[in-house]
């Protein structure tokens, strides 16, 4: 039985589908079952998919993340679930480091894991590695990635959240993997991570040295977005960036001990939840 169930949902994104592949059956240090969802499929995904004898699921229109990930999800048989986005390429050792972190934190209870993103250019974002190799596939250096991207990794941080997000198969299914009212996607991610709160997880991480190239919003720029932040605040009474900075502690650095407590009372928080009410209150 695999390890790792990597569920790969992806809409008609076909150069990037298959890079993606590439890397991880190039770059993982052992087999993992893959499972692909295929959004639609009309550029050719499915017949390759076939072609190439991949594990997938299939929808005739795009049904967005949320719910091509749980389909995937039915089928996965490893013990960790990986989700990763089919615009990301995966570095040499990314599951060997995902594996070094498990054994750091399983002794504590439910965990999340995050693999960090090397990214083109800046956004703003203190979680991800800035490096280019690339803007897409056709001009993507796969050989100096290979090389460099392991000299790349960083000290693990706080606030695992975005794919590649790695979960216990049993706790995916003890929250109901991805909430499909976020559909097509904008906020899926957080609310995912507060579900594993709510669940008594308390140690997201983002693990430094497993890293994945990731092109960024390939599929996103494409679609009708839902408010996802809109929707987060009125499911959980608190803003996305109020969670992700009293709870998750975003960003900052995840030390000896990774596990996450309470958020401490301050004016900050109570400011958050004031701010929270207020918006709940006039959308």
């Amino acid at each position: 039985m695999p390890t790792f169930s990597v569920l790969l949902p992806t809409w008609n994104n076909l150069p990037f589908l298959k890079l993606c592949v590439a890397s991880l059956r190039r770059h993982s240090a052992r087999e993992h079952q893959l499972v692909v969802h295929a959004n639609d499929g009309s550029d050719g995904t499915r017949e390759w998919l076939r072609a190439e004898d991949i594990e997938h699921t299939a929808s005739d229109e795009n049904i967005g993340i949320c719910h091509a990930v749980n389909l995937a999800g039915e089928k996965a048989r490893g013990d960790y679930l990986v989700y990763f986005n089919d615009d990301m390429v995966a570095a040499p050792g990314w599951d060997v480091a995902l594996d070094r972190a498990i054994e750091r934190v399983q002794r504590h209870g439910p965990f999340m894991l995050s693999g960090t993103m090397i990214e083109p250019a800046a956004s703003g974002n203190a979680c991800v590695v800035i490096a280019d190799f690339g803007r897409d596939p056709a001009r993507f250096d796969l050989e100096r990635f290979a090389r460099e991207a392991p000299r790349l990794a960083r000290a693990d941080w706080l606030g695992a959240t975005w794919p590649p997000t790695l979960v216990p198969r049993t706790l995916w299914h003890q929250v109901g993997g991805y909430s499909i009212e976020f559909s097509p996607g904008m906020g899926s991610d957080n609310d995912f991570s507060m579900k594993l709160w709510r669940a008594g997880c308390r140690a997201f991480l983002g693990v430094g040295d497993s890293l994945v190239y990731h092109f960024s919003e390939t599929s996103t720029r494409r679609i009708r977005k839902n408010d996802g932040r809109r929707q987060f605040l009125m499911k959980w009474g608190i803003t996305q960036s109020g969670f992700d900075r009293h709870y998750l502690r975003r960003g900052q650095p995840a030390g000896a001990d990774p596990v996450l407590g309470e958020p401490e009372p301050s004016w900050g928080l109570r400011w958050q939840a004031l701010k929270s009410g207020l918006r709940r209150r006039f959308f």
